[in-house]
């Protein structure tokens, strides 16, 4: 382990490991929704439904995709930059800072994950995650226009903390991979000390539900402790209503994308006056105006 730690890594090496990384998540997700369909269809549960939400989660990933090459020059410039001009320190990438950066982006992303639900615009674009009523690994490639780009401002810290911005970028990724194999109901519960600290399927599912005492909870990434800490906690107890409390009901892959900034439209039309208007676009979802 200590030998680990000390062991000096290139940016190729990092970009390289993340590739292989990535790759092995994605055949073991691919393999574990094909067990997922057959099992519903033993069950005889499998509908076509289910079949066109999953089309529709991987079409929704490939515009993301899309946006986010269109955007990824943009992305790792501004990490550069701001390494070049802000950091005051320049971090060796070895075990420790890898280690370092998986705590800390794991800590960025209970934020910005907070951060998107929580705020208008975020909402907008991270509601499509949320909005299908199934809940398998397809979910995890369902995402909405945005998705790519506000994770930028939560992890510029730890470029000024001196951390490579390559090894964020990997980072970022791993905690995103984690959070791919949460997507399923196909495993239980595990023991209590793993439940505890780490993100389970089992606490990722509260974060999927619709009912009233799961809805905002559980943020977190790689671990659970952050949403004990900071009292966003549910357990799971009663079964969960996956979904949004305002159903689309539609598995068209354009209104899937576009679903969130839809909804963020008709609040914004519907909310009198301009200062209303602007409170709908940052304030949380659930946010009403106050009535004459």
């Amino acid at each position: 382990m200590m030998e680990f730690l000390n062991t000096p890594f290139t940016e190729t090496e990092i970009y390289g490991l993340e590739i292989v990384i990535g790759d092995w998540i994605y055949v073991v997700s691919m393999l574990f929704l094909g067990f997922e369909l057959i099992k519903l269809f033993a069950r005889k549960a499998l509908s076509w439904n289910i079949i066109g939400d999953a089309i529709a989660n991987f079409l929704t990933l490939v515009g993301m995709i899309g946006i986010s090459l269109a955007i990824f020059s943009f992305y790792l410039g501004i990490f550069y930059l701001t390494a070049d001009y802000l950091e005051v320190v320049q971090l060796p990438i070895n075990g420790w800072t890898i280690l370092a950066a998986l705590i800390l982006a794991d800590i960025a992303y209970y934020w910005e994950h907070r951060f998107m639900h929580r705020v208008g615009f975020g909402w907008a674009t991270h509601a499509v995650h949320h909005s299908s009523p199934y809940f398998n690994i397809s979910v995890a490639y369902r995402f909405g226009p945005l998705d790519s780009i506000i994770p930028i401002f939560f992890h510029l810290p730890l470029v000024l903390m001196g951390l490579n911005p390559i090894l964020i970028l990997f980072a970022e990724a791993m905690v995103q991979g984690y959070q791919t194999l949460l997507h399923t109901e196909t495993i239980g519960k595990f023991p209590r000390p793993i439940e505890y600290l780490m993100n389970t399927p089992s606490h990722h599912r509260v974060h999927h539900g619709s009912n009233p005492q799961y809805l905002d909870k559980n943020y977190g990434g790689i671990f659970i402790i952050w949403d004990r800490m900071f009292g966003t906690f549910e357990e799971e107890k009663e079964k969960v209503v996956y979904g949004v409390t305002e159903p689309i009901n539609s598995v068209n892959p354009l209104v899937v994308f576009f679903c969130g900034f839809t909804w963020l439209a008709k609040r914004m039309w519907n909310a009198p006056g301009l200062g209303n208007k602007i409170k709908a676009f940052f304030l949380p979802p659930d946010w009403e105006p106050k009535k004459d």
